[in-house]
Order: C-alpha cells, then sequence, then structure tokens
C-alpha cells in the first residue's frame, strides 16, 4: 500500500502495538541535556566542598606516603584504600547520582515506565541493505546532520561570546593569589558551560518536537487499516475466539503438512518434537515443524509413515523448540549438535541402500 494512503491518526490499539515494540518518541539530546544543566548545578553547589575534601585526601594520602612505614604494611595500604574510596564516594558519588537520576527521570518524562523488551531481541530485517541505504540517504540523516552542526555552530558560538570580551581582563588578573584566580576561572568556566546547557536544551526541545512528529507520521495508518481494526474490535469474543481458533488450526495443519519433506525428527522422547530439513539452499538446517505433548506425538507418527529418521535428544530437542522459530534456520550455537544428528542420519540411510 502507497505511503500517501497512510493519512489517519493511530488508534489507540496501533500505538499500544507500537509501544510493546519499543517503538516510541523519544529524544538522546534532551536526555543529555538535563543530565548536563543537573550536573552542573550539583558541580556549582558542592565544588567548595568537592574542592576542600579532595585537597584534604591529597594532603593526608601525600603525608602517608612520605613515610614509607606506613604505606609498606597491609594495614597502610588498607587505610590508604579507603582513604580513596571514601574520597570518591563523598565527592564524585553525590554528582553521578544527581546525574544518574536525572537522566533516569528525563527518560520516564518522555516515555512513561513500561519497560519492552522487544526492541533488544535480533531482527536480520535491520541489516537489510535495502533499507540500510535508504537510512544513510533518508530525512532522518539531513536532520541528525543539522542538529549536530547546530549543536557544535551554537555551543561555540555561546562559548566566543563568552570568551571574547574576557580577552581583554587577562592582563589585570596578573598577580593574582592562586585561590583567588582560581575562584575567578571557576566562576567564569562555570557561566560559560550554563549559557551552553542552555543552548543545548533548546537544541533539544526541538529534536524533540521532531522526533514525535517523525513518530506520528511512522504510525498512521490508511483508512481501510482502520476500517478493518474496527471491524474486528467490534466483534463478540465468541467470533474472535473461534477466528484464532481456526487460525491455529490451519496453522497446525500447514505445519502437519509440512513433516514429510523433513530430513530428521529430534526428539525429547516422548514430551517435545522438532522437524528439521536441510536441502542446501539455506545456509543452515531449517526448523519446519514443532510441538510438545499431542502435537509432538502426531509429528512422530508422521513421520514413522513416511520413513523418517527419529532421533531421539532431549536437550537438543527442548533447546530448538524454546529457541527456533517455525520456517527459520537454527542459531550458529545449534550447529554442531544438529551436524551430529544429520551426519548419523545420513550414515544409516547409506548403510540401508547397500544393505539393500
Amino acid at each position: 500500500m502507497a505511503r500517501d494512503d497512510k493519512t489517519e491518526k493511530a488508534t489507540p490499539k496501533r500505538r499500544n502495538e507500537a509501544r510493546k515494540k519499543g517503538q516510541v518518541a523519544k529524544s538522546t539530546e534532551l536526555n543529555g541535556a538535563i543530565v548536563l544543566i543537573v550536573g552542573l548545578f550539583v558541580i556549582a553547589a558542592s565544588g567548595p566542598a568537592v574542592v576542600s575534601g579532595a585537597g584534604a585526601a591529597m594532603q593526608d594520602a601525600f603525608g602517608r606516603i612520605a613515610r614509607p612505614s606506613d604505606v609498606t604494611s597491609a594495614a597502610g595500604l588498607s587505610a590508604l584504600f579507603h582513604l580513596v574510596l571514601n574520597t570518591m564516594l563523598t565527592t564524585v558519588a553525590p554528582i553521578a547520582g544527581a546525574c544518574v537520576a536525572a537522566g533516569v527521570i528525563a527518560n520516564v518524562a518522555q516515555i512513561g515506565f513500561k519497560p519492552s523488551l522487544t526492541a533488544i531481541k535480533p531482527d536480520f530485517k535491520r541489516v537489510n541493505p535495502a533499507s540500510g541505504a535508504k537510512n544513510l540517504f533518508g530525512s532522518r540523516v539531513l536532520f541528525d546532520t543539522g542538529k549536530n552542526l547546530a549543536k557544535v555552530g551554537v555551543v561555540g558560538a555561546v562559548a566566543a561570546g563568552a570568551l571574547i570580551p574576557q580577552i581583554t581582563h587577562l592582563g589585570a588578573s596578573v598577580g593574582t593569589p592562586p585561590g583567588a584566580l582560581g575562584r575567578l576561572m571557576g566562576s567564569n568556566v562555570t557561566a560559560i558551560a550554563q549559557r551552553a546547557a542552555y543552548a543545548y536544551l533548546l537544541i533539544a526541545i526541538v529534536d524533540l518536537i521532531w522526533q514525535r512528529r517523525r513518530h506520528e507520521k511512522g504510525l498512521r495508518m490508511s483508512k481501510q487499516e482502520v476500517k478493518d481494526e474496527a471491524k474486528q474490535y467490534n466483534l463478540p469474543p465468541e467470533v474472535r475466539s473461534a477466528i484464532r481458533r481456526r487460525q491455529l488450526q490451519a496453522a497446525r495443519a500447514r505445519m502437519m503438512a509440512a513433516v514429510p519433506q523433513a530430513d530428521v525428527v529430534v526428539t525429547n522422547p516422548t514430551h517435545y518434537a522438532v522437524a528439521l530439513k536441510y536441502d542446501g539452499t539455506k545456509p543452515a538446517p531449517v526448523v519446519i515443524a514443532k510441538g510438545k505433548g499431542y502435537v509432538a506425538l502426531a509429528i512422530r507418527k508422521i513421520a514413522e509413515e513416511h520413513e523418517i529418521a527419529i532421533v531421539p535428544d532431549p536437550l537438543l530437542a527442548r533447546a530448538l523448540h524454546a529457541s527456533v522459530e517455525l520456517d527459520q534456520m537454527i542459531p550458529e550455537e545449534f550447529y554442531a549438535a544438529v551436524a551430529q544428528v544429520l551426519a548419523f542420519v545420513y550414515r544409516m540411510a547409506g548403510r540401508r541402500k547397500v544393505a539393500a
């Protein structure tokens, strides 16, 4: 269906399905901007305490090192380690904790707290060369490129605007005591960083608006899709249950019809059965049928009727049943085990031919 036909807003059902797949409108730039701003404010608020604590810890550490007897024993090394650890916990940990909390809150504020593991599952469609080329030259790349250039340009302009007027005052700082010079430089750096962070926040807000518009566009539906969903949604529960039952029966019938094409059936031997086919057209064997209980019994019965090899391997059968979907190739971790099974089947078939 043409993309131009998708003119209708997404229904709640479509939005929920997208959410379950991990498809949400989220700006990582906004998370970064909020973390940066919170970090700067925490550093500005706790800066004197951090400097004081770090200075005292360094003096203490250098004093211990100056006395070799204090750091050559196990007790001395343990005391020095605890000093460093305590200094990190009292200086760096509050800043890091505030940044982590800000990142989590910003993320939850954008999309809510509904974790989804679907987005991290392997999907070979993502490495499709055609879709990859489209992503390389699509509007998203153009926007991201412009956004990155804007970040560099705006932040650079803000920093330059704050630094250039200060150049004329650098000569006046000659002879300033180290402590006063450090405070002066610290205040200037903090002011520049805060201005740059606010500029970054504006860019992040624009990015959030664009991400939401792009997400809404991707969820659009055609009028026919909306009608079909409404028809299905308005059906009585009994009718929907009957449709699902018929679909399941049809899928199971197609699966059973494919069993005679299998090269081997791996069994539990009584609870699970997985039918594998390997014709050389694909890099690895394909699972063409699988089941447990009565379905596994039916698969074994069909395999016996068509003289297909049945190999008991409980661990392999259970692993294939749990890990591989129908009409999918087996993962690489099963190559060795399945190769041994197929080699055994081919040897037995060769011996029967010789005996015949």
